[in-house]
């Protein structure tokens, strides 16, 4: 049998090359030895920076597909619903002049959102892949919009086809493919929450030019729950949420 003080050193050995983090779980070493094979299981701790980890939520990985109306779905204890809104109504954003070459209402139609270039007061803004927002991490600033959206009649359109609606979970996002799922943490309370991605922006506006600099739009509802309706903008940590299939 191996001895203690050889097993010891093999453990030594594996954690000054490994390093330590946050993460504990069992690393199981398996080796031959002359008289049998020895397993150890002992604890250990991530290096820092050696690998990425995403933050994963229950099965639920839906999108809002041509025909269809309504999808109701929960992800991490967070129910969503999903409606197609009518092509008729104005976007959130009407300043997004074009989304993959074409007419945004036209790009809608044709399911060539999700991740396709688009522009806005002739600056094109080139979205995330699905691969490169896996490990999506940011803190920065957050916004919420969609006050404005009460006092009409008929509804608003985001930016990939949904209908918008202030008071649930949803998010505008510069970057991230569309629709995509973040966790929101303010940093000032510590509350978190589970949003939808589906609409664009923040974006530079006349009245405030620094707002293009903020990393996330929250709805009125996401600003509400987080904390942060009554100050307006908040300083926030956002995560990617990979769903699980099935």
């Amino acid at each position: 049998m191996a001895s203690k003080n050889y097993l010891m050193e093999i453990w030594r050995f594996v954690k000054e090359q490994m390093g330590q983090f946050r993460i504990l779980f069992f690393l199981l070493l398996y080796f031959a030895v002359s008289s049998g094979c020895v397993l150890i299981t002992a604890p250990y701790e991530i290096a820092k920076g050696t690998i990425k980890t995403c933050a994963f939520a229950v099965k639920g990985a839906y999108e809002l597909t041509a025909g269809t109306a309504k999808i109701v779905y929960e992800v991490g204890g967070y129910t969503f619903k999903v409606v197609r809104a009518p092509l008729d109504w104005p976007l959130t954003h009407d300043e997004i002049e074009t989304v993959d070459g074409l007419p945004v209402k036209e790009a809608i139609r044709s399911g060539r959102v999700k991740n396709a270039p688009y522009t806005v007061k002739g600056k094109t803004y080139y979205p995330m892949s699905l691969k490169e927002a896996e490990c999506y991490s940011e803190t920065g600033t957050a916004s919420w919009y969609g006050y404005e959206t009460l006092r009409k009649k008929g509804g608003f359109m985001t930016a990939n086809g949904e209908a918008f609606d202030p008071e649930r979970f949803t998010a505008a996002h510069k970057y991230l493919p569309l629709p995509y799922h973040i966790k929101v943490t303010n940093l000032e309370n510590s509350r978190s929450l589970i949003v939808r991605v589906n609409d664009r922006g923040p974006f530079i506006s006349e009245q405030n030019p620094s707002s293009e600099n903020r990393v996330v739009d929250l709805s009125m509802g996401a600003a509400k729950k987080l904390g942060f309706y009554e100050k307006g903008t908040v300083r926030v940590k956002v995560e990617a949420i990979q769903l699980q299939e099935g």
